[in-house]
């Protein structure tokens, strides 16, 4: 069975708000990947495990025609109400029953999502979906994530990972495939032709809050929410008040970089 972590309005308004989208080196090597392969038609592209749309937005830019898929309402509700192009639809369904003809999908792509899935299943309609000579893109971004601003960087980032480091403590087992870089996941995936890349960088320009909105949106965090709210409801604007005191600056508006490390399993469909 594939796990739901996102359901809840309140937690799928916070994901929409501070998740970001794929960085520039993580886009650069999927597209790099397409041109490769030669992947044309670029008429159908299928985002699984869409969450709130921000994977989906890249891919509208160089497919005729993008659908968003989640098994969470509440998700798909918020991509919904978010700005997007005429070509971007979105639905709800889970990611082991994709409702797409056989071998119709160009570009299967799953952003920070396929962890939470049934992945024998999912990969069987994987293989069902992507039509010949297709590809597929299946991406997380993995925990050792760093914060840099001016000097401070190696403090901010040793505050961020202690934070990180108790919120851990109440991940789903399914985050073992994240921490073991997909590679159960890649050795699933049905094609031949594949390759897993796991050293790509994006710095990503983000404020102190918008760091604690990533916190906040986590699914560990949510959890410990529901176990311990009162030491849940301390611990991210203690986090905040050291950030901004290592910095030394008042304001949780202030911009910073967070540094994150990409694994990406791409996947080429024999013609």
């Amino acid at each position: 069975m594939a796990t739901q972590m996102f359901e809840g309005r309140g937690h799928a308004a916070i994901y929409q708000k501070y998740r970001f989208s794929p960085g520039e080196e993580l886009q650069g090597a999927i597209l790099g990947y397409l041109r490769e392969k030669g992947t044309n038609p670029t008429e159908l592209a299928v985002d699984v495990g869409c969450g709130s749309g921000q994977g989906t937005l890249f891919l509208a830019e160089r497919f005729g025609k993008v659908v968003g898929t989640d098994i969470s309402q509440a998700q798909i509700q918020e991509a919904k109400a978010a700005p997007s192009p005429p070509n971007v639809s979105y639905l709800v369904c889970p990611a082991e029953e994709l409702p797409f003809e056989d071998a119709s999908v160009d570009l299967l792509a799953s952003f920070t999502a396929a962890h939470w899935f049934d992945i024998e299943k999912f990969m069987s309609e994987v293989s069902r979906v992507v039509r010949p000579g297709g590809c597929v893109a299946i991406s997380t971004y993995t925990v050792d994530m760093s914060l840099h601003y001016g000097t401070c960087s190696e403090k901010l980032t040793q505050i961020f990972r202690e934070t990180w480091g108790q919120l851990l403590k109440y991940s789903h087992n399914r985050v073992k495939h994240v921490l073991e870089d997909y590679k159960e996941i890649f050795e699933a995936l049905p094609f031949p032709d594949k390759k897993r890349i796991t050293d790509i960088y994006d710095k990503i320009p983000m404020t102190v809050a918008g760091v604690v909105g990533y916190l906040e949106s986590a699914s560990p965090y949510q959890v410990f929410l529901k176990n311990d709210p009162e030491a849940a409801k301390t611990l991210l604007p203690e986090m905040e008040k050291r950030l901004l005191e290592v910095m030394g600056v008042p304001s949780p508006e202030t911009p910073l970089e967070f540094w994150v490390r990409h694994v990406c399993i791409l996947g080429h469909k024999e013609a």
